[in-house]
């Protein structure tokens, strides 16, 4: 197995590594993919769940030209397909390594070249849980958006950082909610299964939420796999 280190840095949580590796199931298929310490974050290969994360958000947005935040820029494939949206008026993407944002603007990664082009799109470095408290935007702290996209962790249950876990609970969902717009919508990727008890947290601090699961094929295994996404809405 052929494989290309593209980028390698050391953060706080762990080293973070950007390689390209040919994959004999893949018929020599060059896949990118992204490692944070001994996490699997991101590879080119299963995109489908990133990709239903933005259409499955933007599809309950009542705004006629929604301004959107995505929190976790990754590879850039929910990013990408938000912009995809022509209705779309804005996008900041917040991301929380530096060197994440410096590969799309260096071109190591495919889409770094659409997102930088876009008018629409901004990166901005940062914890996007600190700004949850803060205020998304800090170049207007007041700012509210109609849509949250959310690709971080692995799952509510399964976190990158223990201090994410309050975020997933009813209080740290309310807050995300007064970062919207009345009928807002915030969305949320995970990869393992409905979760019962996040339902229940959604529930209480939204209007109405609901868990699509997402399926697609898996070549390392002949079947299928699948990601969940939440969208939930604040009150009108």
């Amino acid at each position: 197995m052929d494989v290309e280190e593209l980028d390698y840095r050391r953060t706080p949580l762990g080293d973070l590594l950007l390689r390209r590796r040919r994959d004999p199931v893949l018929q020599g298929e060059s896949v990118l993919e992204v490692k944070l310490g001994d996490d699997f974050l991101m590879s080119s290969r299963f995109t489908a769940g990133e990709i239903a994360l933005a259409e499955h958000a933007l599809a309950a947005v009542r705004a006629a030209r929604p301004e959107v935040v995505v929190g976790g820029l990754g590879l850039g494939y929910t990013a990408a397909a938000v912009l995809a949206q022509p209705a779309v008026c804005s996008l900041l993407v917040i991301e929380l390594f530096e060197p994440v944002i410096d590969w799309h603007r260096r071109g190591l990664v495919p889409l770094g070249a659409v997102l930088c082009a876009d008018r629409r799109c901004r990166m901005l470095q940062g914890d996007f849980f600190a700004r949850v408290r803060n205020g998304l935007d800090p170049e207007d702290p007041q700012r509210r958006f109609d849509a949250v996209l959310l690709d971080i962790d692995h799952s509510p249950r399964h976190v990158l950082d223990p201090r994410h876990s309050t975020f997933y609970e009813a209080e740290g969902l309310r807050v995300i909610s007064r970062q919207l717009r009345p009928g807002g919508i915030l969305g949320l990727w995970s990869n393992e299964p409905p979760d019962p008890a996040f339902q229940d947290a959604l529930d209480a601090a939204f209007e109405s939420a609901r868990a699509q699961v997402v399926s697609f094929e898996n070549p390392y295994t002949g079947g299928e796999a699948a990601n969940t996404i939440y969208v939930a809405r604040t009150a009108s």
